[in-house]
């Protein structure tokens, strides 16, 4: 079993995914770099930025525990239909698929976090949602369902935002899709992932915008290290 990788789920992380060096999935023409695993090495809970070289393919496969996908670039495909950039899936326990991608595309992919058959199947293109204001934020709502914690959204920030502090009761785990933030702890750009604990606080600002992927609530179904 190999050592987990930011396992510890009372830690503060963050991690330049464009720091990282690409590894090879057992599919060979598909590449990954891992945020977060804990488990065996090809079915333990994983967080990863994923790039399919162009004409890929993926054998069929299911998800026990679920999968969660947002396309950052290209196409994403499968027996289903094609995912362009900016399309949010998560496939629920029970789906099965055979991916590939015609021209190559990078996606961010969960896996292993989304126990419960009766989970909803979601596909939306997040390019084509209105943003709504709540409580003062601009948020695209992907996700969520009741008997279940984890709730999924995007939050924009316009440029020289400050938000204001920010406190994450149950935790929360960020991905910056576009953009910057800083806050006193550090500046993150695009494809920086951070998760924070329950209770962290923060007051994050940001000069030049920035988009977010957000999920609060997901920590109930973490495996600690």
């Amino acid at each position: 079993m190999p050592e987990p990788l930011n396992g510890d789920l009372a830690a503060r992380v963050v991690v330049d995914a464009k720091s990282l060096p690409w590894t090879a999935s057992p599919g060979r023409t598909v590449w990954r770099r891992r945020l977060h695993h804990v488990g065996a090495p090809e079915s333990g809970q994983v967080t990863s930025i994923v790039r399919y070289e162009r004409g890929s393919t993926f054998p069929v496969h299911d998800h026990p525990d679920g999968e969660e996908i947002l396309v950052l670039e290209g196409v994403f495909s499968d027996e289903h239909g094609d995912w362009p950039a900016g399309t949010y899936l998560l496939n629920p326990e029970g789906f099965r698929h055979a991916p590939f991608s015609r021209e190559g595309c990078l996606l961010f992919v969960k896996l292993r976090q989304f126990p419960g058959r009766d989970r909803r199947h979601v596909s939306v293109d997040t390019r084509t949602m209105p943003w709504a204001m709540e409580t003062g934020r601009e948020l695209k709502r992907l996700y969520s369902q009741d008997g279940y914690t984890d709730r999924v959204y995007i939050e924009r920030w316009r440029a020289d935002a400050t938000p204001g502090e920010r406190v994450y009761p149950v935790g929360a785990e960020l991905l910056v899709l576009e953009g910057s933030f800083e806050d006193e702890h550090g500046r993150y750009g695009a494809h920086t992932w951070l998760r924070l604990p329950p209770g962290f606080r923060h007051a994050p600002r940001t000069i030049a915008g920035c988009d977010l992927y957000v999920k609060e609530g997901g920590f109930s179904y973490l495996r600690p290290a």
